[in-house]
């Protein structure tokens, strides 16, 4: 399945509910598994080849982007066990249709997972300067309210990472960057504050790790979920994935300049370019990626897979 539209995918035990800019969303069907599901009140998460960016999905997809993405979070999950848990119950394929495992047409993308009460703030991690805090900066010198000194460039590396965190808005919509006492006026200063606590512990455990391996984790982000039986606060979603994180090289970094990334970056930046001739103001639907895009893009989330982990991938 080259998974690029998998929620029309009739997937034996399960029913689709919800499609977001890139995973679908399957529930258990209760009817054809006979009861409730035997793993507890779980999900299916699946990852397609979907792309987006300036909130668009844009055509066609990536093609084995969403084995890439799975892959590499099943991975980090497991480099900060310690500092946190997560929502992964089970990614054993099938081998019947009423067992409620993963259906095969979806293995290597798919993980079930417990569901979780998903807290509504994207937590992002910035560890250098550059994207929307960049053109912050250089407005009033602040990230989400958090002051930087002067003189920094796009790329410049920060003193200690910053919690910058984000309302999350819907699909198509732009999450709005907030400030931490906003979360806390949200959430309550306790779970801002854990909030905040796990995403720079994290962060800083896995820039360490990718910076080990050439690698520059400039920024990511997090979303938490917290678990309705024991209250406990766990990863969900993707993890330090090409689409959610910005990789670049670290032989090839330079401040000041355009980074050698392995991300979807060179997907905006040919958007952006007077080559796909569109305007990102316009409102217009972007155009079709070009098959030299789309394979140079694939190139770079394969790169970041096997530079973090040391291992191959199959698409």
């Amino acid at each position: 399945m080259s998974g690029l539209d998998v929620s029309t995918a009739d997937l034996p035990g399960w029913k689709h509910t919800y499609s977001g800019k890139v995973r679908d969303l399957y529930t258990p069907d209760t009817e054809a598994l006979g009861g409730p599901h035997p793993l507890g009140d779980v999900v299916l998460v699946v990852a397609s080849d979907r792309v987006s960016a300036f909130d668009f999905v844009l055509s066609p997809g990536i093609p084995g982007k969403g084995k890439v993405l799975t892959q590499l979070s099943l991975w980090w999950f497991d480099q900060f066990s310690d500092i946190v848990g997560n929502h992964v119950v089970s990614t054993e394929v099938s081998v019947g249709a009423a067992d409620g495992l993963i259906p095969a047409e979806v293995d290597g993308r798919a993980m079930i997972c417990k569901r979780l009460d998903m807290f509504p703030i994207e937590c992002v991690v910035r560890g250098y300067l550059t994207g929307s805090g960049l053109v912050e900066y250089k407005a009033d010198g602040t990230v989400c309210g958090v002051e930087l000194p002067g003189g920094l460039v796009d790329g410049s590396r920060l003193e200690a990472p910053i919690f910058t965190p984000a309302a999350k808005a819907e699909v198509g919509e732009h999450d709005e960057n907030i400030t931490f006492e906003q979360v806390a006026e949200r959430l309550g200063w306790a779970a801002a504050e854990n909030l905040m606590g796990l995403t720079l512990g994290v962060y800083g455990r896995a820039e360490e790790i990718a910076r080990e391996r050439g690698v520059i984790l400039a920024d990511t982000k997090f979303e938490f979920g917290s678990d309705p039986a024991t209250g406990a606060i766990l990863l969900g979603d993707e993890v330090l994935t090409p689409d959610s994180s910005r990789f670049w090289d670290l032989e090839l970094w330079k401040p000041g300049g355009a980074q050698a990334s392995f991300d979807k970056q060179y997907i905006r930046d040919w958007l952006a370019s007077p080559e796909s001739g569109w305007d990102k103001d316009s409102g217009a639907e972007p155009p079709a990626l070009p098959a030299e895009v789309i394979e140079a893009t694939q190139k770079r989330y394969v790169e970041a897979y096997t530079r973090l982990t040391g291992n191959d991938i199959s698409l």
